[in-house]
């Protein structure tokens, strides 16, 4: 998929709304994806929450992204005690994930199949049972950076979202959710083996 081609489809998605979000084993869709900066300025979020460059004063090394549930921040850590900060959303209380975790996988355009637990949870994603193809109408977004541990996927994500009203609440079954032109800049900085800190 050409870089033209995702830019158009992601600058649409910002009129979409899903019926449904969340998390689920996804696949590859191969190449990288097209930066789309400052798309997120004509959506309903709190400035507080706008991707901007800032100070950082932690123990991280550059390259590594550090995950604030707290805050409802992530961190991609740069040289010379900076950051770029991201706005986040998290997921719903207890249904967050602590500690490190490396980045094992990338996909743009992931594919979404609510898992058993979330059907029991929530019965109106049984709908949804038999998965649902990448794309606009897509829960995962434009792109999502797969949570790796032990060598094995971990079932949570970094990924996109069609509902950026969304963030800074917690509202995911468990992964962190970024607006579709943030995950697009965080995917275009983040090689396969990044470590990620969630706090």
């Amino acid at each position: 998929m050409n870089k033209d081609h995702v830019t158009r489809r992601v600058l649409v998605l910002g009129s979409l709304v899903l019926l449904a979000s969340g998390c689920s084993s996804l696949r590859p869709l191969g190449g990288p994806v097209g930066r789309i900066p400052g798309r997120t300025a004509g959506t309903r979020i709190d400035p507080r929450y706008r991707r901007q460059e800032v100070a950082y004063s932690g123990n991280e090394a550059p390259g590594t992204i550090v995950v604030d549930t707290t805050q409802r921040y992530l961190y991609y850590v740069q040289e010379r005690g900076s950051a770029i900060r991201y706005g986040i959303g998290i997921g719903e209380e207890g249904r967050t994930v602590k500690g490190r975790a490396k980045i094992g996988r990338k996909a743009e355009w992931p594919s979404w199949t609510p898992t058993e637990s979330m059907m029991q949870r929530k019965p109106q994603f049984r709908q949804y049972a038999g998965g649902v193809s990448g794309g606009l109408h897509n829960p995962l977004g434009a792109a999502a950076l797969y949570l790796y541990r032990g060598g094995k996927d971990s079932m949570f994500r970094l990924h996109g979202t069609n509902e950026p009203w969304t963030i800074g609440q917690a509202v995911s079954s468990g992964c962190v959710r970024l607006t579709n032109e943030d995950i697009v800049d965080l995917y275009n900085r983040t090689p396969v083996g990044t470590t990620v800190l969630i706090i």
